[in-house]
């Protein structure tokens, strides 16, 4: 039996329903269930908190990855170079648009290694889109540098960073745009499916804004075919609601992973340690240890529960057998592939709770 839960969305309802309900009535009472001011609001607020001009609200982050693919230019038979450690999401999103994701290896933190990109840049590559695995922003000043010298947009796949800073900046507003997932697992989570899309670029936003909702530009005029990728009412006014909670949420997570570096044991455990210009949300808290599915098996038997993101690489995924990549191309993602655990981090977890879990892993290597 699970005592200790890798997530609580459980507990969240728990404490947020007093509060949540009058939101939710007010929302169905209004019949406003598509756009509107909760809407609006949402998007005025993500787009003060990641410090760009405009966000897009949006059906998924996946959809904000698609949409911000094509927004700069990616075309059927473009390159798009990414790392191949991350969720599936990232890599479907440049397939669907008939490009080609070119993979680079990661580094120890999991997120791509910056010193390698150069040399998988072609004739045919048209962008970068670095992914801010598990929270942490990846080595943005090196990617931009890169790019500006090859005049190639960046698109940063922030689903994991909705909060993160890198030298002073926030994750969505290095790159060109910044695409984020509120999926219910997510920091900043909805109650369902949703996502949205920041940017500075005028014409990025005023395209997606018109594509999001069948291209329409007023109610009978249809400028260019769309899609439906709107956000429900519903989940804005819920995100709105759990903006406010953010900060504090954040905070509780640094203070979980915090305690999780001074407890485990160094000496079995590898935990990427964030540098000085960092500003880690810990979306995740992923550390990496030999002999890890029989420690996972462990801590199940304490009651533990815990996660992997992700066992198998995309490059090693079914679906990717056309893209020509095999076993030994990317050895840092799939040694990391097969040493990854994710301890739960949630901000629902007690202190004790943390000791018991940091004391079973400790113990499993003694």
């Amino acid at each position: 039996m699970t005592s200790i839960p890798y997530i609580n969305l459980s507990e969240q309802w728990k404490q947020e329903r007093a509060e949540l309900l009058p939101i939710i009535e007010a929302v169905l009472s209004s019949g406003q269930y598509i756009g509107g001011n909760e809407v609006n609001i949402f998007e005025e607020n993500v787009a003060k908190l990641c410090g760009v001009k405009y966000a897009v609200s949006l059906n998924s982050g996946t959809d904000a990855l698609v949409f911000g693919l094509s927004a700069i230019g990616v075309r059927p038979g473009d390159e798009v170079i990414t790392p191949p450690n991350s969720f599936i999401a990232s890599t479907s999103a440049i397939t669907h648009l008939k490009a080609k994701p070119v993979f680079v290896d990661v580094g120890d933190d999991q997120n791509i290694d910056s010193l390698k990109i150069e040399k998988a840049i072609t004739s045919k590559t048209k962008a970068i889109m670095p992914v801010h695995l598990t929270g942490r922003i990846a080595d943005m000043n090196t990617i931009m540098n890169i790019a500006n010298k090859y005049s190639l947009p960046v698109i940063e796949d922030s689903a994991q960073a909705i909060g993160s800073k890198y030298d002073g900046k926030n994750s969505g507003s290095i790159g060109r745009v910044g695409c984020f997932s509120t999926h219910p697992l997510k920091n900043l989570n909805a109650c369902g499916d949703g996502g949205f899309l920041t940017t500075n670029d005028e014409n990025i936003y005023k395209q997606i804004s018109s594509l999001k909702n069948h291209g329409l530009v007023d109610r009978n005029t249809v400028e260019k075919f769309g899609y439906v990728s709107r956000m429900d009412s519903l989940q804005a006014a819920i995100l709105n609601y759990r903006l406010q909670k953010l900060p504090d949420l954040i905070e509780k997570r640094r203070r979980n992973a915090a305690a999780y570096t001074s407890m485990l044991d160094s000496r079995n455990i590898f935990i990427p340690k964030d540098r000085d210009i960092e500003f880690n949300t810990y979306h995740t808290f992923v550390i990496q240890v030999d002999k890890r599915d029989e420690l996972k098996s462990y801590l199940m038997s304490k009651g533990i529960e815990t996660s992997i993101h992700y066992p198998i690489p995309i490059h090693l995924q079914p679906a990717s057998k056309s893209l020509g990549y095999k076993i030994g191309d990317f050895p840092m993602t799939e040694n990391q592939a097969n040493r990854i655990l994710t301890l739960p981090i949630h901000q629902y977890l007690r202190e004790d709770e943390l000791g018991k879990i940091a004391e079973s892993v400790n113990s499993f290597y003694k």
